[in-house]
């Protein structure tokens, strides 16, 4: 079958390893939303209103720390290479996550936490661009598959062990998975795409804000923005979004997570594989959205549900948004190789950093009268949603295009075409 030798054909040490270093990342990523609750009680904080409000504290601290650290580890990518940054970040957030296990107050866990974010906010940019940049055009879009899908598989874990460890083990467990990782990274070679350029002073972050590339790589976060506001708000607010709509039986923040990240790691594999078939990522991409969004009304809208059908439709919430891999190698291919590690590297942790906007603004609604907290929840995911279409029309399809190329001070979309076959 072809496909099994395409996918064979991809699975080489680059992609195992950075698959790796996903599956910790995520894993880190959502070990704070299940152990939340345990965690501030443990600190505490038993007010149930007090423990959703430091946990948005501290959730926020987290996204903020990841919008930063995008920023600066996409530079350093462009600038010293990929491999930097996947030995630089995963030090980082490792030693960060170790010494979240010893907090005694929430300012600490949030200055733990924004630090991890820095750290974390490094790794799956820095992977995707290595590995986009290290296979055949046709083959790209089943590597970085590959690398989401066993990525994904850290969020289960996370769901899984965060509800069957003590709160501070788990921490201890991601720092020295991520230590662990490290040390296969030494057998990884660096891009050729990166190596064979002449002048990595030319990879000048400020050419996004030149010749139309800003709209563009707007878009490809606002693309992003529904998969976090469903993994920030539907499934971490999970128990608080269902006090109010009469749902029988009592739903965890823990069991919804783990059933829509099995959901995740299941849509990012299919997404991957649909995309390759379509070829096309913006189609792919427009079937998850609109499947998404009709997944959420049923959620917050149709009373009388279960916890049991609560958790069947976080699992196929998360099929829906899982795109991921597909918009991080929709926004690497959007772009030059001296500036495609900051694109790669920002634009998923400016999608992650957007659910601290997502959750203020949910926060906010929520405590407006009238408005129930799902009320709120809808509103902040129909706008996340419409915004995320209307920004999949204006950028261009990338699944044939050549990544040999630089962007210059002139208009992208003349040096993108010419390298593209289409």
């Amino acid at each position: 079958m072809k496909f099994l030798r395409d996918l064979r054909s991809v699975l080489n040490l680059t992609v195992v390893v950075a698959g790796l270093g996903y599956f910790v990342d995520l894993f880190d990523i959502t070990l704070f939303g299940v152990v939340r609750r345990a965690s501030l009680i443990d600190l505490g904080i038993t007010d149930p209103a007090e423990i959703l409000q430091k946990g948005l504290l501290i959730y926020n601290a987290q996204m903020v720390g990841m919008m930063f650290g995008g920023l600066i580890w996409g530079v350093i990518g462009d600038k010293r290479g990929r491999l930097s940054v996947m030995f630089g970040s995963i030090l980082l957030y490792s030693f960060a996550n170790l010494a979240n296990a010893f907090v005694w107050d929430v300012n600490g866990y949030a200055i733990c936490r924004f630090l991890g974010g820095v750290g974390l906010a490094g790794e799956l940019g820095a992977a995707i661009t290595l590995v986009a940049e290290s296979l055949p055009k046709d083959k790209r879009g089943l590597g970085t598959t590959v690398v989401a899908t066993l990525g994904m598989l850290g969020i289960v874990a996370a769901a899984f062990l965060g509800q069957h460890l003590s709160w501070k083990t788990a921490y201890i467990s991601g720092g020295l998975m991520g230590l662990a990782l490290l040390f296969t990274r030494f057998k990884v070679s660096e891009s050729e795409l990166f190596t064979k350029k002449m002048d990595p002073s030319r990879a000048n972050p400020f050419l996004l804000l030149q010749g139309g590339r800003f709209l563009k790589y707007i878009c490809c976060i606002l693309i992003g923005v529904p998969i976090y506001f469903t993994t920030g708000i539907l499934f971490t607010f999970a128990p608080e979004l269902t006090a109010g709509l009469g749902v029988q039986g009592t739903v965890t923040a823990g069991n919804a997570i783990l059933y829509g990240s099995i959901g995740l790691t299941i849509g990012d594999l299919l997404a991957g594989v649909f995309s390759q078939w379509l070829k096309s990522r913006k189609r792919a991409v427009a079937l998850n959205l609109t499947a998404g969004f009709a997944l959420m009304l049923l959620y917050g809208l149709v009373p009388g549900l279960t916890s049991t059908m609560v958790y069947v439709l976080s699992f196929f919430m998360g099929i829906t948004v899982g795109y991921w891999a597909v918009l991080v190698t929709m926004a690497a291919e959007q772009f030059g190789t001296n500036i495609r590690a900051t694109v790669a590297t920002t634009v998923p942790n400016f999608v992650r950093g957007s659910a601290a906007l997502a959750a203020s603004g949910f926060a906010w609604l929520k405590g407006l009268e009238g408005l129930t907290v799902a009320n709120a929840a809808l509103i902040v995911g129909s706008l996340c949603f419409g915004l995320a279409l209307l920004a999949l029309l204006r950028i261009e399809e990338t699944f044939h295009r050549d990544l040999d190329y630089e962007e210059t001070a002139g208009s992208p979309q003349a040096a993108a075409q010419s390298h593209s076959s289409t």
